[in-house]
């Protein structure tokens, strides 16, 4: 996935997974994931999809500073 966040791009296929987390079995309504992404120049972003009943019901990509991710992986 490829989204444009102030004129900067986060693709999802040009950057480096840090952790993903998945929530839920294959098919739940509420089940979702959250994917922790590094840019090639170091910017982070948290990529997240899920089921219809989920909180995140459609996927997105979210920018996110350094330490937030180091918080998000810290809780994950």
């Amino acid at each position: 996935m490829l989204k444009i966040i102030c004129k900067k791009s986060y693709d999802t296929d040009a950057s480096e997974i840090v952790k993903k987390v998945t929530y839920g079995n294959f098919g739940d309504t509420d089940g979702y994931e959250e994917t922790l992404y590094v840019t090639s120049d170091g910017c982070y972003f948290l990529y997240t999809n899920g089921g219809v009943d989920s909180k995140y019901p459609k996927e997105d990509i979210k920018r996110t500073s350094k330490s937030k991710a180091e918080e998000w992986l810290s809780n994950n």
